[in-house]
């Protein structure tokens, strides 16, 4: 007999087919196949949203090929990822190459390994029409509002403005957070902080308060007043507290919180880490294990692990670390109300295949994502981390000044802890309290020594900006998207010019301000996090067949079409100018400002008396240093693929080229600009020049 596998990706389709043996042919599709038509609506609203789907272009080689194994075996299965757009892609396949979509097998690889796919096989399913409506329906509602939307901020605000559901309510919680910002007035505070000596050691402690009870300090005038009292004082222990406290671990991994980490500890991008967990998940060949998946599917937003990986890890931890690093009994993770509960925890789908035993078969980047995938999922299987804990307040008394005695005192408390169980931190570290460190053993009534006593100003500081980890935090919460669409959103309003990288943080352009507040005035459900949870909600329910998708659409147009119209009826003849598009470059033919338009290859400078004065220049983004050949200016240019890199602007009389970044500072030892590498590296590029400073680990700061 001949069976057909058909699966997304040759790396999968490799690692599968290893376990399937000569009686399958695994194929992979290369992704999606068919959609709808790029370049019109392809949704017919008259027609019940009645979509209009082709072959992609460039992918007729491939169904081609595909619609040929088809013919000659005895049976094909579909074994696309086991989501929404899995889903549609298998449908979308059996369409293409008709097969029959109530018969075909659709298999669907929750982790893929040998037990796995062979469990797969032996039973497969059918394919879920309510599934794959979940996922037209979200097709649909995005190109009608990208489609219909998009020209209208075009023709308002710049040409080639594109327009997103979900994209547009990310960029507005990025606005809304500029404005809190920019809006936040600081108030002043002050702290008293001292350090003391006891039993040999240095111990932290911080001002609370006096004998009335606990004090703020809100100026310098009462922070004087208490250091006042505090000269020549004499410093009792007035009370010492010990206790104990636990320290639960996390629980596995779900996407989003996957994607927090990562950007948190290894500094990654949402869409790098979706791109080496798809690696991962996919199959490497690992020495003494050949080709595997390492870890389960990794868009999902439930923290259930099965009992097999529970009994697995279990074991694991009961061999390497003990029995008593086994909790009393399983702990089981409190999931959020909306979560759909489709797929496990991210987990690694071997555990006895540990991030050291992989480590030669992983590229960098794929060893640091599997580490904390394999380090996280065995924490949250041990036990307790238990920590002594201690709390010493302190008086100060018997001060020079004559109104003071013992019944009167400045109150100063020290926190710290200690470890009496590691627990679950064997594996997986977590941040303390900060300065918190075991304190010196003391007794009430003993007297310690002070080293020295500071006050110190300052200010309430105003929200920060928010990164890619806290953002996806935030839509997660809000309910806005998806485990699989938290990294598409991040990336499109960053492609789209709607938001921009500062210091690691997101921050809104102009355009993202300017395209925001149109929204909200002309389109307020567009851009309400509520109303777009909400559709979220319902694409749910489509996907579980408890809302007809037909339906839910016709409520979302009927209402959405009504607003574009009015829209457009009130802005009838308006154009914002946005202040990031003006030049003061002066037109060489009728002396008016030029500014910066879009076209079908990017920006360019125009003459704003169009169509009178036809005059363009092309658009030169200066980056402020010289460059190290010529002397010319050194530009900002783009490459295919969006890549930024910086050349001469007398091109092409001179060919100087780098992707290193100007840092707008200049060279101590010749006066030619600095420019900064991928690694940090601060060097000079002048022929001849040396000077070279290199990024210090954090390593060696600390030292």
């Amino acid at each position: 007999m001949s069976n057909l596998l058909i699966v997304e990706s040759p790396a999968k389709a490799k690692t599968i087919g290893k376990y399937l043996g000569s009686d399958f042919v695994v194929k992979a599709s290369m992704g999606h196949v068919r959609d709808l038509y790029p370049s019109k609506l392809s949704v017919d609203v008259k027609k019940d949203f009645e979509p209009q789907y082709t072959s992609i272009k460039g992918k007729e080689k491939v169904i081609e090929e595909l619609r040929q194994a088809a013919k000659k075996a005895d049976k094909v299965y579909l074994g696309t990822d086991p989501d929404r757009e899995g889903e549609a892609i298998s449908w979308h396949l059996a369409t293409l190459l008709n097969l029959n979509i109530d018969t075909v097998e659709r298999v669907k690889f929750n982790e893929i390994n040998k037990t796995s796919v062979k469990n797969e096989i032996a039973n497969p399913s059918k394919i879920d029409i309510d599934l794959v409506n979940a996922q037209q329906a979200r097709r649909i509602l995005d190109r009608i509002v990208g489609y219909q939307l998009s020209p209208f901020l075009s023709s308002k605000i710049r040409k080639g403005l594109s327009a997103g559901r979900v994209q547009s309510v990310a960029t507005k919680l990025i606005v809304d957070r500029e404005n809190e910002i920019n809006a936040f007035v600081p108030e002043e505070y002050w702290t008293i902080d001292a350090k003391f000596t006891a039993s040999r050691k240095v111990f932290k402690a911080s001002f609370i308060g006096d004998e009335t009870g606990k004090i703020k300090l809100t100026d310098e005038t009462t922070t004087n007043k208490y250091m006042n009292r505090l000269d020549g004082a004499v410093y009792n222990i007035a009370n010492v507290k010990n206790g104990t406290r636990t320290k639960q671990p996390f629980a596995p991994y779900i996407t989003s919180t996957l994607q927090q980490d990562a950007s948190h500890k290894l500094n990654f991008t949402s869409k790098r880490t979706m791109r080496i967990a798809q690696e991962l998940y996919e199959g490497v060949d690992v020495e003494g294990y050949g080709s595997i998946g390492l870890i389960t599917y990794m868009r999902t937003d439930s923290t259930r692990i099965s009992d097999e990986s529970r009994k697995a890890g279990n074991s694991f931890i009961e061999k390497n670390y003990g029995k008593n690093y086994l909790p009393e009994k399983p702990r089981v993770f409190k999931m959020k109300a909306n979560a759909q509960d489709g797929h496990e925890a991210i987990r690694p789908t071997t555990v006895e295949l540990t991030p050291e035993k992989a480590r030669a078969s992983l590229t960098t980047d794929q060893y640091k994502l599997y580490k904390l995938i394999w380090n996280r999922f065995i924490a949250s299987l041990m036990a307790n981390c238990i920590q002594n804990t201690q709390k010493i307040e302190i008086h100060a008394v018997g001060t020079v000044d004559a109104q003071y005695n013992g019944e009167k005192y400045v109150a100063f408390s020290a926190t710290g802890y200690s470890v009496k169980f590691d627990g679950f931190t064997k594996v997986y570290e977590v941040a303390d309290e900060e300065d918190e460190t075991a304190l010196p053993t003391v007794s009430v009534g003993d007297t310690v020594k002070v080293k020295e006593i500071v006050p110190n100003q300052h200010f309430t500081q105003p929200p920060a900006r928010y990164t890619e980890a806290s953002l996806i935090k935030m839509l997660e919460e809000t309910g806005v998207g998806r485990p699989s669409t938290y990294a598409s959103i991040i990336s499109t309003i960053i492609d789209r010019e709607y938001v921009v990288f500062e210091a690691k943080s997101l921050k809104p352009t102009e355009l993202g301000f300017v395209t925001t507040k149109v929204l909200e005035e002309k389109f307020p459900k567009i851009v309400n996090t509520k109303f777009t949870a909400g559709m979220e909600s319902d694409l749910d329910k489509v996907e579980v067949g408890q809302l007809d998708y037909i339906k839910m659409l016709h409520t979302f147009y009927d209402d959405f079409s009504a607003t574009l119209d009015k829209a457009k009826e009130t802005m009838k003849g308006v154009k914002i100018q946005l202040e990031e598009d003006k030049t003061d470059i002066p037109c060489p033919n009728c002396g008016q400002l030029m500014i910066i338009k879009v076209g079908r290859f990017g920006k360019f400078i125009a003459c704003p008396n169009y169509p009178t004065c036809k005059t363009t220049m092309p658009f030169v983004k200066e980056t402020g240093a010289t460059c190290p050949v010529c002397g010319g200016n050194v530009i900002s240019k783009k490459a295919k693929g969006k890549y930024v890199f910086y050349g001469c602007s007398n091109y092409p009389n001179c060919n100087f080229m780098t992707w290193d970044v100007p840092t707008g500072e200049n060279c101590p030892e010749c006066g030619h600009s600095l420019f900064k590498n991928r690694s940090g590296t601060v060097k000079c590029l002048f022929e001849g020049c040396n000077y070279e400073v290199k990024k210090r680990s954090k390593k060696n700061e600390e030292k």
